[in-house]
């Protein structure tokens, strides 16, 4: 009876209580991509943040140090799929010329990141600038994104289409390319060709590494 008792106290209504916890997180995570991404993080507190997740501050905190916690997880969720959405553009176009891979993999992160308003606002406006730590986490993202481009420059390099130096700098320079542009596309409400914007993207990178 005790065994049947415990399995009562770990489940409701079907569902367990990982299964509960699981659904309340994703919950937050919408509300936080909701607010965060409309009305901008400084103006969603926690309690708003509970409210449009339908749970109470005691469960916020059971998922989340902060809000600051929230915010980075859902910068992770997006970035994370633009980085795989990148992989697997370069491997579809592994053996195509140096101009085309990087117009897969550029507009593969473009199309990724934006492809919600709300995930392009909280990728390129809300991010930024929010505490040390928030800074921190957006800093180790750019780093990793500079040492893969980084080697995709050095594959180029061992392709004959570039000729060998030091790329790092040129990575650095193309991620705040990236940034500001699809940055000045978003709080222009979407105004524009967002091909326009890849195109130019493409332009900085192929020059990035082919000029000497």
């Amino acid at each position: 009876m005790a065994g049947t008792g415990a399995v009562a106290r770990r489940t409701y209504g079907g569902r367990s209580a990982a299964d509960r916890r699981a659904e309340r997180r994703e919950r937050l995570l919408h509300a936080g991509l909701e607010l965060f991404g409309t009305t901008g993080y400084a103006a969603a507190s926690i309690e708003k943040l509970c409210t449009q997740a339908g749970v109470s501050t005691r469960n916020f905190y059971e998922e989340f140090t902060s809000r600051e916690d929230l915010l980075t997880a859902l910068h992770d969720r997006i970035i994370e799929q633009a980085f795989q959405a990148v992989l697997k553009a370069l491997s579809d176009g592994y053996d195509a010329p140096l101009r085309e891979r990087f117009e897969l993999a550029v507009r593969a992160f473009i199309t990724t990141t934006a492809s919600d308003p709300r995930w392009a606002r909280l990728t390129y406006v809300e991010v930024i600038g929010v505490s040390d730590a928030v800074e921190r986490h957006r800093i180790a993202w750019r780093e990793r994104w500079a040492e893969f481009l980084v080697a995709e420059a050095e594959r180029a390099v061992a392709r004959g289409e570039a000729a060998p130096r030091s790329f790092q700098l040129g990575a650095v320079a193309l991620i705040g390319s990236v940034n500001e542009l699809v940055h000045h596309w978003s709080i222009s409400g979407g105004h524009g060709s967002l091909d326009d914007v890849i195109a130019e993207i493409v332009r900085v990178a192929t020059a990035a590494v082919t000029a000497p």
